[in-house]
């Protein structure tokens, strides 16, 4: 290996985190060779010109993020995540199994809640979810589907086992980057690129289109399908603009919009056409003014109700951000038991529901340890991570939590797993996490292999997202390696019910590659 590693390993015996290119022994993973063999042959000067070159396609083509007011390329390191196909399919099935849950939950919690009268989930924590929408309560969706698109994080614990870090089934951004990246890469490190059987990322577009399509109101032949954005001041609008080209579809505003007879219609230079799929890339809270707030021009009017009719398809469904709160988080492996009859595929992250006496009486008392978060927070922002708090900032949390006990939950501090990222003229560990993005039209939920996998460029820091300073990195899911093997998650939470500690995920989220709540632009 060359002099870019070579404090590699003595940082890596300082951190009790899994590493995913080496073995606690240094040795390099196997799924890693080609990375490594190509990686051996480069000088800082060489890693530091890709970088660059990396860096202005990227600020060329428009693929960047504001950061702090500033416009910047998205930060992509030069050395890929790589998975084996092993672990890849692990990852796979338990992705779309939860995919399935979520969406048998959110049916049913907007029609006969079963869930609720056979006593899996209490009735309060879903009426009391922020994002809980009683205006589409009642109406099954035209097409049946309430999930299209969804992007379920995901990270390595010190054990090397993957666990659900969050769910993310509103309006998951991200995917631009993934292929993105893999353009950019394929020029960054060609040597290992092109030596490798790496799983393909452009198939995307083509199925999401098709999903798209196939959930379309019945009795249309030829869908007329839309993306919907906020407009160009949108963080993620290179997202939206990417994904309206890709699949050949119209990329419209609120103002292009207009409900008449309970139908929605485009506004184009050759008259009126009607629109049957619209793909919502705003909040919920932005998209219909009748229903929701009246000053949002976002939107357009009249939309939920020409929904109601069954005349247009709204992907993803209003109302899935109930799926997407923390506490219900909480519940999503007994959903899996519940609606599907098996066991999850994925563990969670073991959580505290602190609206329960017993677990908020043990956090309280454990703040220093502990990570704290709030059920509906966005992108990191007002999560607290207990041994880098003050006592001020502690105390402040305990008020807060005392005065919205149902408004948070806890986990422990988990070492989110490393790998190799260029920092100054060396490689230096930095954790990641991993989200893979899935399909669903209905009959079938299709995973994209790989997903986004972000990194916390800052030393030391647990925080991915690129609105605190993150980046990201290509994944590889490589065939015809070998990976470490995959801990099965038979009954995790089951036994912590005596102790009030729940298996759930804890995440980050926000605009752009880092959440699924894009923020709107008034």
């Amino acid at each position: 290996m060359s002099d870019l590693f070579a404090d590699y390993a003595a940082a890596q015996d300082r951190s009790t985190a899994f590493d995913e290119m080496f073995e606690r022994d240094h040795a390099v993973r196997e799924a890693y060779r080609q990375v490594s063999a190509a990686l051996g042959e480069l000088t800082p000067a060489d890693v530091a010109a890709r970088a660059d070159s990396m860096a202005r396609t990227f600020l060329d083509k428009g693929v960047t993020f504001d950061f702090a007011g500033e416009e910047r390329p998205f930060p992509l390191d030069i050395v890929p995540r790589v998975l084996s196909g092993e672990e890849w399919h692990v990852l796979e099935v338990g992705v779309a199994q939860r995919v399935k849950a979520l969406e048998a939950f959110l049916d049913d919690v907007y029609d006969k809640m079963h869930v609720v009268a056979d006593g899996v989930v209490p009735r309060k924590l879903i009426t009391s979810s922020a994002h809980f929408h009683r205006q589409v309560h009642g109406f099954k969706p035209a097409g049946g589907v309430r999930v299209h698109i969804s992007g379920i994080d995901l990270v390595r614990d010190e054990a090397g086992t993957f666990r659900v870090l969050e769910d993310n089934v509103r309006v998951p951004s991200g995917v631009s980057y993934v292929m993105e990246n893999r353009r950019a890469m394929a020029k960054g490190l060609p040597e290992a690129f092109g030596q490798q059987n790496i799983r393909g990322v452009d198939e995307y577009p083509r199925r999401l289109l098709a999903a798209l399509r196939k959930t379309a109101p019945g009795g249309v032949e030829d869908p007329n399908v839309v993306v919907l954005t906020p407009g160009v001041f949108n963080s993620a609008y290179f997202e939206h603009t990417l994904l309206a080209g890709l699949m050949g579809v119209e990329l419209v505003e609120g103002r292009d919009l207009v409900c008449r007879g309970n139908r929605v219609y485009m506004r184009t230079t050759e008259g009126e056409q009607r629109v049957d799929v619209i793909y919502k890339r705003i909040d919920d809270e932005f998209f219909d003014p009748q229903q929701f707030r009246a000053d949002s021009v976002l939107g357009c009017p009249g939309i939920i109700n020409a929904a109601r009719a069954g005349n247009v398809t709204i992907a993803n469904a209003i109302g899935n951000g109930v799926a997407d709160d923390k506490l219900i988080y909480s519940y999503v492996p007994d959903l899996i038991r519940y609606y599907l009859h098996e066991d999850p595929v994925i563990p969670n992250v073991d959580t505290y529901r602190l609206e329960e006496p017993a677990a908020r009486e043990e956090v309280l008392d454990r703040l220093a340890e502990l990570v704290v978060k709030p059920v509906d927070g966005s992108g990191g922002k007002g999560l607290v991570i207990g041994p880098d708090a003050s006592r001020a900032e502690l105390d402040a949390l305990r008020a807060r939590v005392l005065k919205d006990p149902r408004g948070w939950i806890a986990q422990p501090v988990l070492q989110l797993s490393t790998v190799p990222t260029m920092a100054g003229d060396r490689f230096s560990p930095r954790h990641v996490d991993l989200r893979p993005f899935a399909v669903n039209d209905g009959d079938d939920v299709w995973v994209l292999p790989g997903g986004l996998t972000r990194v916390a460029l800052k030393e030391g820091s647990l925080i991915v997202n690129s609105s605190q300073g993150g980046g990201s990195k290509d994944t590889w899911v490589v065939d015809g390696t070998a990976g470490p093997a995959a801990a099965p998650a038979s009954g995790s939470g089951s036994s912590r019910a005596a102790r009030n500690v729940w298996p759930i995920e804890v995440g980050t989220r926000d605009a752009d590659p880092d959440g699924q709540a894009e923020q709107q632009q008034q």
